[in-house]
Parts: C-alpha cells; sequence; structure tokens
C-alpha cells in the first residue's frame, strides 16, 4: 500500500475547474449544471433554447457563488462549438470539464419513419455529441488534462417494450461506443470519456400531461418503482468528472434503477 496524503483534496471538489454543459436549458443538462456549480465549478452553459431556460440555470449558479455564461450554439455546427470553447477559455479559463446533454426523443414505426426525422435525430444526438467531444477536447488536450461526460441512455443498451424509436435507440448506442471510441484515443494524453446511461427520468418531457399513461408504464416497468429525478444524474456526474473517477475512463456507467437486469 502507498502512503496515505491526509492533505489530499477532497474527492469530488470540482474547486478551480471550468465545464462546459450543451443542453443545459431544461432537464438533465440544466440540473447537471448547477451540481456542478454546487461543488466548486464554474460553468459555460449552451442551448439552442429562446426561451429563459438558461437564465434560470444561470441564476441557480449565481446563487451558489460560482460564475457562468450563457451561450446560444447549435451542436450540430463545428463553428458554433468552436466559438462556444473559445468564449468559454476567454470569459473563464482553461477548459477542463465537459457534460454533453444536448437531444432530443421522439418515436415511429420504422417502417413509416420519414428520413427527415431519422436523420435530424442523429445529427443532434450522435454528430452532435461528437462535434462538442471535438471541440472540447481540442482544448484540453492543449492543457493536457480533461474529463468529458456525455449523456447517453439505457436505450442504447436495451430495446424499451412498447416504443417504436429505432433510430433513438440506435443514437445512444452510438454515443456509447464513440465515447469508449475517444476514451482510448485520448487515454495517454491526460482526457478521460466517459457516459452516463439514465433509465427513465422525470424530465419536462417525460411528465407532460399526455405522458401520464405512459409515465405509470415507464414507473411500473422499472425495479425501483418509479421514475429518476433528475437530481440524481447529478452525482454520477460529479463523479465520473472528479478526481475520485481519475482511473476511470470508457466506462459506460447505468443509471437506471435497476431496469437493465430484468
Amino acid at each position: 500500500m502507498s502512503d496515505i496524503n491526509l492533505n489530499a483534496p477532497k474527492l469530488f471538489d470540482l474547486d478551480g475547474h471550468i465545464a462546459i454543459v450543451t443542453g443545459a436549458g431544461s432537464g438533465i443538462g440544466q440540473r447537471i449544471a448547477i451540481g456542478l456549480a454546487q461543488c466548486g465549478a464554474d460553468v459555460a452553459l449552451l442551448d439552442r433554447r429562446t426561451d429563459d431556460g438558461l437564465a434560470h440555470t444561470a441564476k441557480h449558479i449565481e446563487a451558489a457563488g460560482r460564475r457562468s455564461i450563457k451561450i446560444a450554439a447549435d451542436v450540430t455546427s463545428k463553428d458554433s462549438l468552436a466559438d462556444a470553447v473559445a468564449r468559454t477559455e476567454a470569459e473563464l479559463g482553461a477548459l477542463s470539464l465537459a457534460v454533453n446533454a444536448a437531444g432530443i426523443a421522439n418515436a415511429n414505426p420504422a417502417e413509416d419513419m420519414e428520413e427527415d426525422q431519422y436523420q435530424t435525430l442523429m445529427d443532434i444526438n450522435l454528430k452532435g455529441v461528437f462535434l462538442s467531444c471535438q471541440a472540447e477536447a481540442r482544448a484540453m488536450l492543449r492543457h493536457g488534462r480533461g474529463a468529458i461526460v456525455n449523456i447517453a441512455s439505457m436505450s442504447g443498451v436495451i430495446v424499451n417494450r412498447g416504443l417504436s424509436q429505432a433510430h433513438y435507440n440506435a443514437s445512444k448506442a452510438g454515443v456509447i461506443h464513440m465515447s469508449k471510441s475517444l476514451a482510448m484515443e485520448w487515454v495517454d494524453r491526460g482526457v478521460r470519456v466517459n457516459t452516463i446511461s439514465p433509465g427513465y427520468t422525470a424530465t419536462p418531457m417525460n411528465t407532460r400531461p399526455e405522458m401520464i399513461h405512459q409515465t405509470k408504464l415507464f414507473e411500473e416497468q422499472t425495479p425501483m418503482q418509479r421514475m429518476a429525478t433528475v437530481d440524481e444524474m447529478v452525482g454520477p456526474a460529479v463523479f465520473l468528472l472528479s478526481g475520485a473517477a481519475s482511473f476511470v475512463t470508457g466506462v459506460d456507467l447505468l443509471v437506471d434503477g435497476g431496469f437493465c437486469c430484468w
């Protein structure tokens, strides 16, 4: 056993880190962005939303005593993401953490799906994550350190009963394997890449009034007999980004209430 450093920093402390979070205007991305600030990071908030979602996120980050900037960005645009990273580093400091949570979901039987529906989802969910990682890693690789967490889904591991979403499932499976590939490309250059695969989660998208019957099925199918809250995605993200996970890369962390066990 090596000597224990009694002066070691707190394992989950993100003080001094600068983070980018895509999809920070709502749902899982919004809550993780706030959680990173609560653990000490300053956060650049990216979203293509035109409502007050980013302002709401920024307000909570300010309440946590940390800095943030709001950036309207399209994750399918390489130039938009490059500009976002450049602005983050100019206004907040050297980028060291990233969470890529921007994504969409919809459903349609495969035999009826239009090519545009398929392509739009793939562009945001898979291409968007790749371009985000690429822009973020270019900065992190220059600095010789960084950690990226991509938000995938248990739908990238299993096929959801009763949901006709072959394109969505494929996009999330792609995020998981692409992240493993990126982790191995950058493993000896100081940048770690992991994924979180949430199970059914009570995001605004899943708690709309018209979803009430579907929500009940989600809860019944989950071994814990409920959906996750967005708060329950913060701990896994902080772990994977922090020093507590310094030897963890290329991992897909299922946060699904046991769903994939059955």
